[in-house]
């Protein structure tokens, strides 16, 4: 009981300092007193001599008025930090964090220009000695992201949120209330200002963090995502935060990628902020839709922007061939492949393979080009297979295939032509140079 006693009232004379800032003058009424004690806890903080900084510090604490010294405040909550981690009476410990938070409201008042960084720091106090329970840290925090924005320390975001996930897991949160903190932590952290290499490495955590927790709490279904954001894209389309957040939100839910709402918000976010990577974003999207002629126009788009280099492009003029030649888009297949086969980085291979089938299910007119499409489908299945170990097991397969529909010598000879003669091929829009083969 008497320990109690003693702590109430030194945490007493702690508030009662509040009086001493509707005092006038930088250093109040009993201004030798306050220099006195300013004085006299400075030199043992100084020191690191903290039991004996802590009651002159209280008694400057008393005197002064919040103008004596900004440092009265920043220095106090190092004290109380150290008292609190010298106990653990919790009562005691309550009390000291009270006080911490109340040094920064205070210091807040006397210092506004400093608001962001104190409010800031509150944030962070709060999150360093109440983070387990996650009604206070989601009722604490979520009016400091309000205020500060893009400003808000990324902790501060990623413990709000976290805090919502939790209380929505004990059933004192719905499920449209997490996903409206996740677009309100995305927003700001997305708004973020980078000053250095440093805070784009923080930032980019940050984001990291809140992606991997929001997609592990399995909390957004793309109903409830469909419910709530697309009213809010119809209202605001041109909001390329609110753009992007849904995209985020509907990527990191099951199977949310095939809804007309992911497409549009694509779209936009394309129309907003182009790039090679949107555009082949959409090409993936549209493809997928069986949206053929959109697809070929966002593929021929990404390869076309100068930003992409040539591995990229490599990639994309190998998948544009492959879609293509799927999609009865032949002429596209073709040049799209020759460009991955002179691009290469690990395409060559694949491509060769879509320029035989290219030549094998070409339609020629002339009776020896008829022959002479397999013929070049050959050449091009056996280039395949020396350009990628990986695809040569089917490279010599498809040979195979085409190798049966080789001439007769006997026939072949009726057009003055001979096995391992040269002859050129022009058919489809295509032409090559290759080899007479007949059936052995």
């Amino acid at each position: 009981m008497k320990k109690l006693t003693l702590i109430f009232f030194a945490v007493m004379a702690i508030f009662s300092g509040e009086k001493a800032f509707a005092q006038r003058g930088k250093y109040g009424a009993d201004s030798a007193e306050c220099i006195k004690y300013l004085s006299y806890y400075s030199e043992y903080y100084k020191q690191k001599n903290y039991d004996s900084a802590l009651p002159n510090w209280r008694k400057a604490y008393a005197i002064c008025p919040a103008t004596a010294s900004q440092n009265m405040f920043v220095h106090g909550t190092t004290l109380m930090t150290k008292l609190y981690n010298n106990t653990t009476d919790a009562a005691w410990r309550r009390a000291i964090v009270d006080t911490i938070l109340t040094l920064q409201d205070q210091r807040m008042t006397a210092y506004p220009k400093k608001r962001v960084d104190i409010l800031n720091n509150k944030g962070q106090y709060m999150i360093n000695y109440r983070n387990s329970d996650a009604a206070y840290i989601y009722a604490n925090l979520t009016p400091i992201i309000s205020e500060l924005g893009s400003l808000t320390k990324g902790s501060i975001l990623v413990n709000a949120l976290q805090a919502s996930i939790t209380l929505y897991r004990e059933g004192q949160l719905a499920a449209d209330d997490v996903i409206s903190m996740y677009d309100v932590v995305t927003t700001a952290i997305n708004g973020a200002e980078a000053r250095n290499d440093a805070e784009i490495e923080d930032n980019n955590r940050t984001k990291q963090a809140i992606e991997s927790i929001f997609a592990d709490s399995k909390v957004a279904s793309c109903d409830n995502l469909i419910a709530i954001f697309g009213p809010r894209f119809e209202a605001d389309p041109n909001n390329l935060a609110l753009v992007t957040n849904i995209l985020n939100l509907m990527n990191s839910a099951d199977d949310c990628a095939s809804n007309d709402l992911y497409l549009r918000a694509a779209t936009q976010m394309h129309r907003l902020d182009p790039s090679y990577r949107s555009a082949y974003a959409l090409f993936k999207l549209n493809s997928a839709r069986g949206n053929v002629a959109d697809a070929a126009r966002y593929i021929e788009e990404a390869i076309a922007y100068p930003e992409s280099d040539d591995a990229t492009d490599a990639q994309y003029n190998y998948e544009f061939a492959t879609f293509a030649y799927r999609n009865g888009l032949r002429g596209k297949a073709y040049e799209a492949a020759r460009r991955a086969v002179e691009l290469d980085f690990g395409y060559a291979g694949k491509a060769y393979i879509v320029l035989g089938n290219l030549w094998a299910s070409a339609s020629c007119a002339d009776a020896v080009d008829k022959y002479a499409r397999y013929w070049a489908a050959t050449d091009c299945y056996q280039k395949a297979r020396n350009a990628d170990p990986s695809v040569a097991d089917e490279a010599s397969q498809l040979i195979g295939s085409v190798s049966r529909y080789y001439p007769e010598a006997s026939e072949i000879f009726m057009y003055d032509l001979t096995a391992g003669q040269g002859y050129t091929v022009s058919c489809g829009g295509m032409s090559a140079s290759t080899t007479v083969r007949v059936n052995r």
